[in-house]
């Protein structure tokens, strides 16, 4: 999405081992039930079985399903399975059942993720069936829509198309912009005091409060990329 070499660089994709469950098993974002997460070794046939299992278990019963985390377990188990027999076929094949290859590649797909999408799955801030046209997508553009979706309270069905419009060439921008939403906006609450200045400085300054903001925003991430020194 960015064509800004001084752009920071962000993990479009899954970074930790396929099948772990470093969201899942985290209790900040799922509570007491980080303790019951269940991984997926790949490399580990009885592992694979389970996650063969869990799979078809999944294709079963994800229809109306709202268990954020059951979904991004079954999720791990697709990818695993696919990893661990070699292709989406054959993984369908090992599943058994109904489970298709076209299911399977979906939800994989949403496994690849990265972390900071995950998470929000994982806390019902993004729905799975949501991620799951979010994965379809590449780059930066699956955080613009991951984003878009929080700051615009986007519906599935038009997640889906902004998703297919994007896939054929349009910007989240554009696209967003048909919708007459606006893309990279956020409401902030400051505490009081910093309110005040930020607009007296504003004012004083002759500029806009959001790149008084925007401009301290980027020295501070550029202060933590380089670890606070």
């Amino acid at each position: 999405m960015s064509d800004d070499p001084d752009a920071p660089e962000r993990p479009a994709d899954r970074e930790s081992p396929v099948g772990q469950p470093v969201v899942r098993a985290d209790p900040a974002v799922t509570g007491e039930r980080a303790t019951d997460a269940v991984g997926f070794d790949p490399d580990d046939p009885e592992s694979v079985q389970l996650a063969a299992d869990t799979v078809r278990s999944f294709a079963e019963n994800t229809v109306g399903s709202e268990d954020h985390v059951y979904m991004l377990r079954g999720a791990a188990a697709c990818a695993a399975l696919v990893r661990g027999v070699g292709s989406y076929k054959a993984a369908a094949e090992r599943a058994g059942g109904d489970v298709s290859v076209a299911f399977i590649r979906k939800w994989a797909r949403v496994h690849d993720l990265p972390q900071a999408i995950r998470r929000h799955v994982a806390r019902g801030t993004i729905a799975p069936t949501a991620a799951k046209h979010l994965a379809r997508v590449s780059g930066d553009d699956r955080y613009a829509l991951a984003w878009a979706t929080l700051e615009h309270d986007l519906t599935v069905r038009e997640i889906r198309r902004l998703a297919s419009e994007v896939g054929n060439g349009a910007s989240v921008e554009d696209a967003l912009s048909d919708r007459d939403l606006t893309f990279g906006r956020m409401g902030v609450i400051l505490p009081p005091d910093q309110y005040i200045e930020l607009r007296r400085r504003a004012s004083v300054e002759n500029r806009d409060p959001d790149g008084l903001v925007a401009e301290a925003l980027d020295e501070f991430l550029e202060l933590s990329a380089d670890g606070g020194s």
